[in-house]
């Protein structure tokens, strides 16, 4: 019985301190695996490819058309009629061009375009890496749930075999082993679930690696720097963020189009050659044109400006609406925060679970006094856990622009 009591104090301290590792996360090694999980993804991610492809493509396409009409050419074959005045043949070749001030304003706006495309892609990535992140996050929770429900596990055994003697030996009722027994199949049934989800957590992340494997054994929550300032923080958080770069850029390329629809509305020149014969005749020499153009391009200007009105409008709007839902976001992750602070400091200051193994060794509490009892403890450090978890996945959200 001594040897017993010394064992399972040896395995109660175990666990205090696992615990105590787990909910403090005081290693970057999670943080270093996450990132490389991430970058396998990155890498990896068929939806990125993909994306990038289509990336890719959009910027040709905002290449194409920018460049010189191509030339004309024309020939006519004309028969004379009566037969006597011969034949006719005409041949011509034109050539249409902008002044360069239009040439050089549609490469431009084609360059906005393609940073359009760039910050569009920049914004997908960002959802697909915050997506794999939350996964490897909860699958950390997972890890470290069932280090600690193992610990538990070996504790439960201890327990029963404990009570499977003393039943064989009359010291105990078959009710109260049953409560042993029962308390056992309730941490073996909770590791049970528990391997389903992580093995869903895996799967997922395999997904988004394009099929190929992932690994991540730690139970360990990455550290923390929480901003203390909401304010100084978020300045950085604007001008990482995507998606604000997006509707910056919209402006841009807006008023890259009004500067264009203003040029559209000057001339356009051609120039080629031309020669016409007839029987006995020649006409030949050089051939010049100019569109000027009164009625294609009215209205272009005026809806170039509205649509710089409305890009203005929806970047002051999107600006309002990211900021105020970081500021959420960033109350409700101190929240969090505190409250997984509480539940480390109770951990560390609270615990009576050695002293409940030894109030049931020495019989002044019974079996089911000690089950309720421990039951609290487990309860209270499976809330840890949790609180951990959320305060983790809150934070990833919010910081999900330096992805």
């Amino acid at each position: 019985m001594k040897m017993e009591k010394i064992t399972n104090k040896i395995q109660m301290k175990a666990i205090i301190t696992n615990l105590l590792v787990l909910c403090m996360g005081i290693t970057l090694n999670a943080q270093t695996n996450i990132n490389s999980v991430l970058a396998s993804i990155e890498e990896n991610n068929t939806t990125l490819k993909s994306l990038r492809e289509s990336a890719e493509a959009q910027k040709l396409g905002n290449k194409t058309g920018i460049y010189l009409e191509n030339p004309k050419a024309g020939f006519n074959y004309l028969r004379g009629n009566p037969s006597d005045i011969g034949n006719r043949t005409d041949f011509n070749i034109m050539q249409t061009f902008d002044i360069p001030t239009i040439t050089g304003i549609k490469n431009r706006v084609a360059g906005e375009k393609n940073n359009l495309v760039e910050w569009q892609y920049r914004a997908d990535r960002m959802n697909i890496l915050l997506e794999a992140k939350q996964y490897c996050i909860e699958l950390i929770y997972y890890n470290a749930l069932k280090k600690e429900l193992d610990l538990r596990l070996q504790h439960a055994e201890t327990i029963a075999a404990g009570y499977q003697e003393r039943l064989d030996k009359g010291d105990v009722s078959i009710l109260e082993y049953n409560k042993v027994r029962l308390n056992l199949s309730s941490v073996q049934g909770e590791i049970s679930r528990v391997d389903v989800e992580r093995n869903a957590l895996i799967e997922h992340l395999k997904r988004l690696n394009g099929g190929n494997d992932i690994s991540l054994d730690d139970y360990l929550f990455p550290e923390i720097e929480f901003p203390l300032s909401f304010e100084g923080w978020y300045v950085g958080a604007e001008q990482k963020n995507p998606v604000l770069a997006y509707v910056k850029q919209e402006i841009e390329v807006s008023k890259k189009q009004v500067s264009l629809s203003k040029a559209m509305g000057l001339p356009t020149f051609s120039a080629g050659y031309m020669s016409e014969k007839v029987v006995g005749q020649r006409y030949q020499g050089v051939s010049v044109g100019v569109s000027i153009p009164l009625w294609e391009n009215k209205n272009r200007v005026k809806q170039a400006q509205a649509a710089v009105r409305a890009a203005e409008s929806r970047e002051t709007d999107s600006k309002r609406q990211f900021y105020g839902q970081l500021q959420i976001l960033y109350n409700r992750t101190l929240g969090l925060k505190a409250t997984a602070d509480t539940y480390r400091y109770s951990l560390e200051t609270a615990n009576s679970s050695e002293l409940l193994k030894k109030a049931l060794d020495a019989g002044e509490i019974s079996l089911l006094d000690y089950i309720v009892e421990i039951g609290l403890y487990y309860n209270t450090v499976n809330q840890a856990l949790e609180a951990e978890r959320d305060y983790q996945m809150a934070f990833a959200e919010l910081s999900a622009v330096e992805l």
